[in-house]
């Protein structure tokens, strides 16, 4: 599968590939323990946060990228351009399950405490979700979320998404959205009004 880099712009939200431009800010919001705790994920120190970068960029089955928030962005967005001072978050796919190559693992995260609460990780879920139908042929999709993590079990539930099993050793609980006819054609919908920048 050949891996595009493309640029997805919502009504507020753009999602651009993950650059080494974006990891020094991106190493700087993982330094926070709740953000840490919240993602599930272990501190790296700049220079292995550069390198997993690299290795996520070049990885067909993950695709990664960086939210920015349009009311941010410094003058006009151009794709390929990194866009720092708009940087709030991240939106992963993990296409991991060889037995399944149409289920994903979607992941967000909204980093800045200010950003949240304004419905951008709604945006970028749906996004992300409707381009992965879309352009990677996926129809179900999966999220593992720590049971401490309130805020995303509920968009996630708001979206449709269903439990289906929960981790008493990781304190962990897995949703997932089957992608119904009807819900495809809502997604598809939806990628005509997001602008795609190649």
């Amino acid at each position: 599968m050949e891996k595009k880099s493309v640029s997805l712009e919502g009504k507020k939200v753009i999602m651009v590939p993950y650059m080494e431009a974006h990891v020094p800010k991106y190493h700087e919001w993982m330094q926070d323990p709740a953000l840490l705790q919240a993602t599930g994920s272990e501190p790296l120190t700049l220079d292995q946060e550069f390198q997993m970068q690299l290795s996520w960029s070049q990885d067909p089955r993950k695709q990664t990228f960086i939210v920015l928030d349009k009311e941010m962005v410094v003058g006009d967005f151009i794709h390929g351009d990194p866009h720092v001072e708009a940087m709030i978050g991240d939106v992963n796919l993990y296409m991991n399950d060889l037995d399944d190559p149409h289920m994903a693992e979607i992941e967000i995260m909204i980093a800045e405490p200010k950003s949240r609460g304004k419905g951008l990780g709604n945006e970028c879920v749906l996004i992300m979700m409707a381009f992965a139908v879309e352009n990677l042929e996926i129809c179900v999709f999966r999220a593992k979320i720590g049971e401490s993590n309130g805020t995303s079990l509920a968009l996630f539930k708001k979206l449709g998404f269903k439990e289906t099993s929960y981790s008493e050793i990781f304190k962990e609980v897995t949703l997932e959205l089957q992608v119904t006819k009807p819900k495809q054609e809502e997604l598809l919908h939806l990628m005509g009004s997001v602008l795609t920048h190649a």
